[in-house]
Parts: structure tokens; C-alpha cells; sequence
């Protein structure tokens, strides 16, 4: 598996601070699960964060300054070969949804239950602690579109099992897009697997259809 869209450089150094809403952190978590570049990264960034924190006169523990300082050390870093990063535990290596997904769902992908979005599609909303965000899993019937639509805010998509198109850009399983308001789209799994993610997002999609529009209330997206 070669994953080609990683976390941004920010959402990482907020993880590793703490300061991520659960929702981001379920996200982040998840495509760590994944991901060998992106656990070797996060290591940087904490070992980084250490001794800035340990060594910082200027700026007491905990502050904006010093999680900037690592946010620029991680841009300049040449992040270490996947090959060569931490080994994720057998857990995170086998088939299926990956931890910490597969404990906050309490069962893996075969056996979910799914409430139907029409045309095919259907999603399963995570409960979270957090007021910012709303996470759900989605799945895209193979070879179809979703909806095209804009953003009202951040919106993460993981690729759990399947891909999907956006534009150029292919997105399958462990790559993660990081969307903002900028961006109106109509992404399209591919043709042979249904496409199932994991979306976090801050605020409703902005649908270009007004039927959509219209019942967003009732899909609770």
C-alpha cells in the first residue's frame, strides 16, 4: 500500500501539542494507523517539541511560539523513508478499520450498519464528545459520484477501504484530503470496490442541488 496525500504539516503539530477536537484527533489517529511517514513525522515533531519546551526561556511550556518553531523544523525536515519508520502493531497492519476507528465503532466493516443516503450511498455518524466537529463513515456505491458541493469549513476524508477520484488526484486506502471553504468538488469512487471513509468535518456541506439542500436537515450532513 503506498499512500500519497499525508497530514498537513499544522494538523500534525496540533495533534502532537493536543490541542486537536476529538473528531481531527479520530481522524488523525486513524491515518497514523496507516501511515509509516506520517508516525515517523509525528515522532520528529513530539522529540522536536520536547526539546524546544525543555530549552525555551522566551516562551513558557505549552505556547503558540514553541509549536510554531516545530511546525517550521518539520517543513525543513527530509521526513525519513516509510521503510524506516515505526512499525505499526499487527492490529493496525491487518484488514479491515483500522484502531482507534474500530473501538469507537465496536465492531469492524463487515458488520456495521449502515442508514441509507440515497442513490446507494449510506454513512454511519460517530458520536464524539467534542461541539466542533461531526465524523461519520461513508460509502460510495463503486463507480458512482457524490454530490457536488462546497465547504462551510474543514472537512478530513480517509480512505478506509476502495478509492475515489477528485479531479487529478486519486485517493486510496490511508490517504487523506484536507478540504477548506476554497473548495467545491464532486468527487467519484472508482469502478470495482465501493469507496468507504471516514469524514470529519466543522460545519454542513454546501450542495449545489437545492433538493439536497433542502433535506440536509433530515441527512444530518
Amino acid at each position: 500500500m503506498t499512500i500519497r496525500h499525508h497530514l498537513s504539516d499544522d494538523l500534525l503539530v496540533s495533534y502532537a501539542a493536543g490541542s486537536l477536537a476529538e473528531g481531527w484527533s479520530l481522524a488523525v489517529a486513524t491515518h497514523l494507523a496507516l501511515c509509516p511517514a506520517c508516525r515517523q513525522r509525528l515522532a520528529f515533531a513530539e522529540g522536536i517539541g520536547g526539546e524546544l519546551l525543555e530549552s525555551s526561556d522566551a516562551a513558557a511550556p505549552g505556547t503558540d511560539a514553541s509549536w510554531e518553531a516545530v511546525r517550521r523544523r518539520i517543513a525543513k525536515s527530509s521526513p525519513t523513508p516509510p521503510s524506516a519508520a515505526p512499525a505499526a502493531p499487527a492490529a493496525r497492519r491487518a484488514g479491515g478499520l483500522p484502531e482507534p476507528l474500530r473501538s469507537y465503532l465496536g465492531r469492524d466493516v463487515e458488520t456495521l450498519r449502515w442508514r441509507s443516503l440515497g442513490r446507494g450511498a449510506s454513512q454511519i455518524r460517530i458520536p464524539t464528545a467534542d461541539n466542533e466537529t461531526q465524523v461519520r463513515l461513508l460509502r460510495i456505491p463503486a463507480g458512482k459520484p457524490v454530490p457536488e458541493h462546497g465547504h462551510g469549513g474543514r472537512e478530513l476524508t480517509l480512505v478506509l477501504s476502495g478509492s475515489f477520484a477528485d479531479g487529478n488526484d486519486l485517493f486510496a486506502r490511508g490517504d487523506i484530503e484536507d478540504a477548506d471553504a476554497s473548495l467545491t468538488h464532486q468527487p467519484v469512487a472508482t469502478p470495482g470496490e465501493d469507496c468507504i471513509c471516514l469524514a470529519v468535518t466543522d460545519a454542513p456541506l454546501r450542495f449545489r442541488s437545492w433538493i439536497l439542500r433542502a433535506i440536509q436537515p433530515l441527512l444530518g450532513i
